[in-house]
């Protein structure tokens, strides 16, 4: 029986992969600056400086929109935690380095242009925007990955399994925003973010598709435990449960989307379901994947949406 590889081991094996997959990032990339889709014509003081200070009135946006954007922020703000975790379980040398370098870099837009529409359109509370940063950011993110996953390898395994699947969320989640902010300002701007998740997610599953070739058995340990108990990672943000049920009762993002958009189409690519090279540890993993994305479909998807049909049907009648 082959022993399991070490977190050092994968990575220098799957080293090669990861600098084809800069390159090819690098060569995709299209370089954007957040100052360019801000609408700063419609900004102006607030009371410190002699203005207004911000009144609920003063927002266009719709309280989807606004539980979404909100959400979105601040899921992004929390930079400083995500490159954290990923900077202990990949490398800072070589092609991983170069990796984590950028990824952050291009990150950063996305909470730069995002708080930059919100204040200057006046499309929630910056008080209290600013209260809820500090509050998850101080909190920071926990991906629940200790020493000795990173010594066994299932450091990187989980933290690349999750980024697969988590980029494409993220790309979901800001093009329904888009949607429901009704503003083809908003909408262009997060289109934006969306186009470089995209590129981030496909470095990411290209990478944990080359793991799961290395360590078939390894990989989709990792892969089932991050399917099995996916969160977003601004689960931990204020009101993050209002709003996230608020955003899937109206399209942004609920379970049917997190089956059919993004958990089907990565396992798909990687053919999970197709491969034939896991040992009987791996094979035994597979069938519980398999009972799980069974359930979702066939019971939790379904309860989810006939409780969802009600509570709309109620806020129909009341209006």
């Amino acid at each position: 029986m082959a022993r399991d590889l070490t977190q050092r081991e994968i990575l220098t094996e799957l080293e090669p992969v990861a600098e084809s997959c800069v390159n090819r990032h690098l060569a995709m990339a299209r370089d954007w600056h957040p100052h360019d889709y801000v609408p700063w014509d419609e900004g102006r003081n607030f009371a410190m400086l002699g203005g207004t200070d911000w009144e609920p009135e003063q927002s266009a946006l719709s309280d989807v929109a606004r539980a979404a954007m909100i959400t979105n922020l601040l899921t992004e703000d929390n930079l400083p935690s995500y490159h954290r975790e990923i900077s202990e379980n990949f490398s800072r040398d070589g092609a991983w380095g170069t990796w984590v370098g950028r990824w952050t870099a291009e990150e950063m837009r996305h909470s730069t242009v995002i708080r930059d529409y919100l204040v200057v359109t006046r499309g929630v509370d910056p008080v209290a925007l600013e209260q809820a940063r500090m509050a998850h950011m101080t909190a920071g993110f926990d991906s629940g990955i200790g020493q000795a996953d990173v010594d066994s390898g299932a450091g990187f395994l989980h933290s690349v399994a999750y980024v697969s699947f988590q980029e494409l969320a993220t790309r979901v989640t800001h093009r329904n925003t888009g949607k429901v902010c009704r503003d083809p300002v908003a909408d262009r701007l997060l289109q934006r973010i969306a186009a470089d998740e995209n590129l981030h997610m496909i470095f990411y599953r290209t990478v944990c598709g080359a793991a799961l070739d290395l360590v078939p058995d390894q990989a989709i340990e990792a892969i089932d435990t991050i399917v099995e108990n996916f969160r977003m990672p601004g689960a931990g943000m204020p009101d993050f449960r209002r709003n996230g049920v608020l955003m899937a009762k109206h399209g942004v993002y609920d379970l049917r989307q997190h089956l059919e958009e993004v958990l089907e189409p990565v396992l798909r690519q990687w053919k999970v379901f197709e491969r034939n090279d896991f040992g009987p540890r791996g094979e035994v993993v597979r069938e519980r994947l398999a009972a799980f994305l069974d359930d979702l479909a066939r019971v939790r998807i379904p309860r989810f949406e006939e409780q969802r049909d009600r509570a709309l049907a109620r806020e129909r009648a009341r209006a």
